[in-house]
């Protein structure tokens, strides 16, 4: 089983057309909705790690392979470090190992907080167009109609992981993912300098991972490069 992790307002069906290409060839994927893991209150990065692994052991599964991108690619790391023996093997796309200064974390956790805010309370089409506009996530038009439009109805939630997931509350894992045994694929955009940079320092410290630049992609690997991410995917299983 594949289970696959999305991004920051993002969701399970933003994974559809990967899932259904991998399908094909006999693999069997579960796009995960994070949204209902803060329905109804805030759960931390590390809490919700034991509670999605319980969930996958709960699943029975012979195999499990994570696939997590951008904030799915945290919470990923989380799961792996939380429950490795359950996890086959993973790839993280676009992800942040954790910030190492303390006072970047508490701008984050601001900046963070604003879009909370934003989130409840503007327009959303315009809340979305202000994501959108991020330098980093530049390379991509949004599809039209924005499927995302129909997440208004799990605004809170969203609202809730910018407080609870942010950046400034993840731990540092550059050192304990260096004891981490599952093989591991770690995919960037080349265009994406800081996430790529962030990938070549990182991995040659981690004892079986690999990294891979896609050239000509930016953060969003999963729709810029939808069928090198299927390549890599395969080759990587």
């Amino acid at each position: 089983m594949i289970w696959c992790l999305h991004g920051a307002v993002g969701q399970a069906a933003d994974w559809s057309p990967l899932t259904q290409a991998l399908a094909a060839k006999g693999q069997t994927c579960r796009a995960v909705d994070l949204w209902r893991f803060l329905e109804c209150e805030g759960i931390s990065l590390r809490k919700w790690a034991a509670v999605f692994n319980a969930e996958v052991a709960a699943a029975g599964e012979e195999e499990n392979i994570l696939l997590g991108y951008s904030m799915g690619g945290r919470l990923a790391l989380h799961a792996l470090l939380d429950n490795p023996s359950l996890w086959n093997k993973s790839l993280i796309i676009s992800a942040h190992p954790g910030l190492q200064d303390e006072r970047a974390k508490l701008e984050r956790m601001a900046d963070d907080a604003e879009w909370a805010g934003k989130a409840l309370t503007t327009d959303w089409n315009t809340f979305l167009q202000s994501w959108d506009q991020q330098g980093v996530l530049q390379g991509r038009e949004p599809q039209k109609p924005d499927p995302r439009s129909k997440l208004i109805n799990r605004r809170r939630a969203i609202a809730r992981s910018f407080m609870e997931w942010t950046l400034g509350k993840q731990d540092d894992l550059r050192s304990p993912l260096t004891k981490l045994d599952t093989p591991l694929l770690w995919l960037t955009g080349e265009r994406d300098r800081k996430f790529t940079q962030l990938a070549q320092e990182l991995i040659p410290s981690l004892p079986r991972a690999r990294h891979l630049a896609l050239p000509e992609v930016g953060h969003r690997v999963p729709w810029e490069a939808p069928n090198e991410l299927l390549e890599q995917l395969n080759e990587f299983l």
